[in-house]
């Protein structure tokens, strides 16, 4: 089967393979960006549980590297600068939890187009089979090559059906490991949710009992 065979397939099967060689551009194109996205995110998340954990439960002198500061993880740490030191657990949690409810649609904003895919291909697939079958069925008023023309075309028609179980395939084993990702990114936000409330309950202690807390988080401006 050749370049020109395949194009002569797509159309003949009413330009539904043209359809869903779109459909897996487009696919491969949110796949790359929300890997590399959502890879780099968790990679910077664990960068600053790990520099939380190395404050041993200390707030001072935190300061968090240019390159992660334009993470949704930051965001947090915005608060924490902002939020007066007493403030009670309660509220300040819930400010964190405001920030990460802001920031959790952003993680999967293109997500449904993927799912779209995995739920059109096999649809567009099928279309295309039936289309193909149409054409293969018009021979039937050739005696001698009516059958050997039939089977053919229903042969070349179901092209059309494996390709779009193909498509939902990629798109599916993608779309699990992506939302995969999309959860890891989240406990990573609310692993530093209770990190920074544990924190800052300790600073809230300190300042009860007349010491001098110190709370000083060093986030670059984002550009």
């Amino acid at each position: 089967m050749n370049i020109s065979h395949l194009f002569e397939l797509a159309n003949e099967s009413g330009g539904t393979l043209y359809l869903m060689m779109v459909l897996l551009l487009v696919a491969l194109t949110v796949i790359i960006e929300r890997s590399r996205h959502l890879s780099n995110m968790q990679q910077g998340g664990e960068k600053l549980i790990a520099m939380l954990k190395k404050e041993h439960g200390q707030l001072s002198a935190v300061s968090v590297p240019k390159k992660l500061s334009k993470l949704p993880h930051v965001r947090l740490f915005d608060v924490l600068q902002k939020e007066p030191a007493s403030t009670d657990r309660e509220t300040f949690g819930g400010h964190l939890e405001e920030v990460i409810m802001h920031e959790v649609p952003i993680l999967d904003r293109t997500l449904w187009v993927l799912d779209t895919v995995i739920t059109l291909a096999p649809l567009l697939g099928l279309f295309g089979t039936i289309i193909g079958m149409f054409n293969a069925f018009h021979v039937l008023g050739d005696a001698q090559n009516g059958a050997a023309q039939i089977t053919g075309g229903i042969a070349e028609a179901l092209i059309a059906t494996a390709s779009g179980l193909l498509i939902a395939m990629i798109g599916l084993i993608f779309f699990n490991a992506l939302h995969t990702r999309v959860r890891m990114v989240v406990h990573q936000l609310e692993t530093i949710k209770i990190m920074l409330v544990n924190r800052h309950d300790r600073v809230a202690m300190q300042l009860a009992s007349g010491v001098s807390p110190v709370k000083s988080i060093a986030i670059p401006a984002r550009a």
